[in-house]
């Protein structure tokens, strides 16, 4: 069953760490994206050492967590521990079987971690964003996050660099379309990436027996195009033609090829972070502090991403420091941060669930 995101499901939400602390709009965002499940007396919900990337959060009823079928600790919906998400580690630390009949949420794990990144870090994005001047013919972007909130939905902007999300929301450009405007034409030369944000668009190709073209595809809202013709430096191979009034976002060839590849950060493995903090460097926690208290690094800071502009002034510029968080996503984006700013800061590759520390907790 799905969520609906009303304002029930969206109190539900909010009873939930890291959710707890997400702008309602973005938690709407995620909450159409959120399955909720049910399981009888001894459904197996996962087992230890499995990889896959879901988040689950126990509802109501009991569950037990079992290491090689002994019962490490028992938990029930309602509790502080059901606050957060089961065996978070991957692999799992542990296997999870329902003792009562459960109900429980399932989430992509990195659907979840991409908007908690970009709602700890949006409101920079808005008010940096409201300050620009558009070129001359461009429509200013709405007064709102729900754009952006609409692109991190896009599966292309999944594998977007964290550290690189300020900076794209930051060039993309808005252009607006009638229905049957064409956006780009088969043969010529690549100029920009696309985004569908509101609207339809047709995907054509001209054959040398069907000079009117044939009919590829059909792209809504969420959809993308163009990245082929910027990749290879090859002629667009289609043609796409607005089928509805809308508009797209846009971002230019040399900005696509820049930023959506890794960012200039030094990743360091768990084994090289423990000799960077054995010789004075220092870890830095970006998560949450619900986060932070049920694990962390020894003489770990914890400095959430969404403060940590603010406080960046605490910080020991002479300092060499280890960013983490759960997968290195929102780590990586605070290096970034740091990084702009003259600290020395590495980030811990595969994040804080790949380590004996998450997995010990």
């Amino acid at each position: 069953m799905e969520f609906s995101g009303n304002s029930s499901d969206l109190a539900l939400l909010h009873t939930l760490s890291p959710l707890d602390s997400m702008k309602r709009e973005t938690l709407a965002a995620l909450a159409k994206k959120i399955s909720r499940r049910e399981a009888p007396v001894g459904r197996v919900l996962f087992r230890e050492e499995d990889t896959e990337r879901q988040t689950y959060y126990l509802l109501t009823g009991s569950i037990d967590l079992l290491k090689e079928g002994e019962v490490i600790d028992s938990i029930r919906g309602g509790s502080p521990q059901a606050r957060n998400p089961l065996a978070h580690a991957i692999p799992r630390p542990y296997s999870a079987v329902a003792t009562t009949r459960v109900e429980y949420l399932l989430i992509d794990s990195e659907f979840l971690d991409v908007l908690v990144t970009f709602d700890q870090t949006g409101a920079y994005h808005v008010s940096e964003l409201h300050g620009l001047d558009m070129n001359p013919g461009e429509s200013t972007a709405p007064q709102s996050d729900d754009w952006m909130i609409t692109l991190l939905q896009a599966k292309a902007f999944h594998k977007v660099p964290p550290a690189n999300i300020q900076a794209i929301f930051m060039r993309l450009q808005r252009v607006d379309f009638r229905a049957d405007d064409l956006v780009i034409k088969q043969g010529d030369a690549g100029d920009f990436f696309y985004v569908v944000v509101k609207g339809k668009c047709a995907v054509t190709r001209e054959t040398p027996l069907k000079k009117e073209g044939t009919r590829l595809a059909e792209l809504k809202m969420g959809d993308t195009f163009g990245e082929e013709a910027l990749i290879s430096d090859a002629k667009r191979n289609a043609t796409v033609t607005m089928l509805t009034d809308g508009y797209l976002m846009r971002l230019g060839k040399e900005d696509f090829r820049s930023l959506l590849n890794e960012p200039f950060l030094e990743w360091v493995d768990y084994a090289n972070a423990k000799r960077i903090a054995a010789d004075g460097g220092k870890w830095l926690d970006v998560r949450l502090p619900s986060e932070y208290d049920q694990y962390h690094a020894p003489g770990a800071l914890n400095l959430p991403l969404y403060a940590l502009r603010l406080k960046i002034k605490s910080l020991d510029p002479n300092a060499h420091y280890i960013v983490c968080c759960d997968t290195g996503r929102r780590s990586s984006a605070g290096a970034y941060i740091l990084s702009e700013r003259g600290f020395h800061a590495s980030v811990l590759r595969d994040g804080m669930v790949a380590t004996e520390i998450a997995r010990a907790r």
